[in-house]
């Protein structure tokens, strides 16, 4: 980010008005807004209204810094003139869409549209002393929209600069009655940004009102959404998009979670488990069906089912990664199995990549795209089924034994709480003798049923088996 994007073009006039403005507003002492200040004050910041349509849309705003790259060519547009008419235009246009969406009209946005037209607007915007707004950028393109002419704004101090407009719209957005949250894409470049411009992790957790090891996990997805969007690069230039993965963010976050906790004891294996995950994300299966991916996913339930052009083209470790400087040293590849599944991962990218760009990729290959995707979804949609049917035959079999370590556990409680209301001679002997009855009897069930199944009882069973003999 540069230090500064200069002054718009109507920015003198914008600033001359702005400061009549001023001038009235504290002879009147008018209403004013409070921001957080360079991180070390509070500023009171005098409240003027201003004609919406001198205003600019804030070219760094966080709102809409993903959905940026759906047009390539208006993006680096804008980067090189955010002044311009397009380069507003399609800022203003961007403040509309639903981020998850962006070929639909965000119902966030509709709803400001409605309350605005009912109630007017409540809350002021800020805008820098030239004329960029801060804070109230979708306010202004709904006020726009309505035909409203004036929208009410505190005007930041006359040193403002680019990253102070930044920081205090972050600081904004991150209050707790901000009603339009940013995308969870967006938070994530927010992030990235504060980190690069110095900040410590602690803080930027602070202020994003997130745990550190959440802000850790979100940013090992922002790098596997990057890493992923650099593996869906097409020959023709095709490519996802950050916005592809907009709706799916918990599913990435329990993939970073389960990721981290295997990859401590099994790295190869917490490969294996992300790469699997993230072709199912690709796919859109759903989250439930993403935790029955283990790390013996691939091989266990789909290797031997893929089509041909599915298939891993390797069958060796890996080729050997050279060490810059170091001539005859070299570490090994990934595994043969991580890659093996890290090549199916990458051929669904690829195809989702080009079946997303039919201005990009030609007919015949987006055909050759949907084909894979069918056949991907039909073998996964088999591998889950089998894999789903072998949790819940592990579940059961894991249930009766752990139902009884829980039993064992509230007797072992009982026998503490027994002794507790003997000295306060608070025990209903009664009740307790009822209870042990009752205990025997469900013993007494349990028996029968082990009785059946068991040949040749292990000392538990024998025990079990001569304790509830009827005498």
């Amino acid at each position: 980010m540069a230090a500064s994007f200069g002054i718009p073009p109507e920015g003198e006039t914008i600033k001359a008005l702005v400061q009549d403005r001023l001038k009235q507003a504290a002879a009147e002492e008018g209403a004013k807004i409070t921001v957080e200040w360079r991180g070390a004050e509070q500023r009171h910041l005098y409240v003027i209204s201003m004609p919406v349509s001198m205003l600019y849309f804030n070219p760094d705003t966080h709102r809409v810094r993903a959905q940026r790259t759906l047009d390539p060519e208006r993006n680096r547009d804008l980067n090189e003139r955010p002044w311009s008419e397009e380069g507003q235009e399609y800022l203003r246009y961007l403040l509309t869409r639903d981020p998850k969406d962006p070929s639909k009209t965000d119902p966030e946005y509709a709803a400001l549209l409605e309350e605005l037209e009912e109630f007017g607007q409540r809350d002021p915007g800020i805008i820098s002393p030239n004329g960029i707004l801060v804070d109230g950028n979708t306010r202004c393109a709904a006020l726009r929209e309505l035909g409203k002419e004036h929208i009410r704004v505190g005007v930041l101090p006359e040193d403002t600069s680019r990253q102070d407009i930044n920081r205090v719209e972050l600081s904004l957005q991150l209050r707790r009655d901000k009603r339009r949250d940013y995308s969870y894409l967006n938070r994530l470049i927010a992030v990235e940004e504060e980190l690069a411009a110095g900040r410590k992790q602690e803080d930027i957790a602070r202020e994003f009102n997130i745990k550190l090891p959440t802000l850790q996990r979100d940013r090992w997805v922002y790098e596997l959404i990057n890493d992923a969007i650099d593996r869906s690069k097409t020959k023709e230039g095709a490519g996802l998009r950050l916005v592809d993965f907009e709706d799916h963010q918990e599913k990435l976050r329990e993939l970073a979670r389960d990721y981290a906790t295997l990859a401590a004891a099994d790295p190869d294996g917490a490969e294996r488990l992300k790469e699997a995950r993230l072709a199912m994300v690709v796919l859109n299966l759903p989250k439930t069906t993403l935790r029955l991916a283990e790390a013996n996913f691939y091989e266990r339930y789909l290797e031997k089912r893929l089509p041909e052009s599915l298939r891993s083209d390797g069958d060796e470790d890996g080729d050997a990664i050279g060490i810059p400087g170091l001539d005859d040293v070299a570490v090994p590849g990934d595994a043969v199995d991580v890659r093996a599944v890290r090549d199916l991962t990458d051929k669904l990218l690829k195809a989702d990549a080009a079946r997303r760009a039919p201005d990009k990729v030609p007919p015949a290959e987006v055909s050759a795209a949907n084909t894979v995707f069918t056949e991907a979804r039909e073998v996964f949609e088999t591998a889950t089924t089998l894999a789903g049917k072998d949790a819940k035959l592990r579940k059961r079999q894991i249930a009766v034994p752990e139902r009884l370590t829980d039993a064992a556990e509230f007797i072992d409680q009982c026998a503490a709480e027994f002794a507790e209301a003997r000295a306060k001679r608070a025990l209903d002997e009664e009740a307790f003798d009822d209870a042990l009855i009752a205990l025997r009897e469900s013993l007494a069930r349990l028996a029968k049923q082990a009785g059946r199944t068991f040949t040749s009882p292990g000392d538990g069973v024998d025990w079990l088996l001569n304790a509830t003999k009827d005498r």
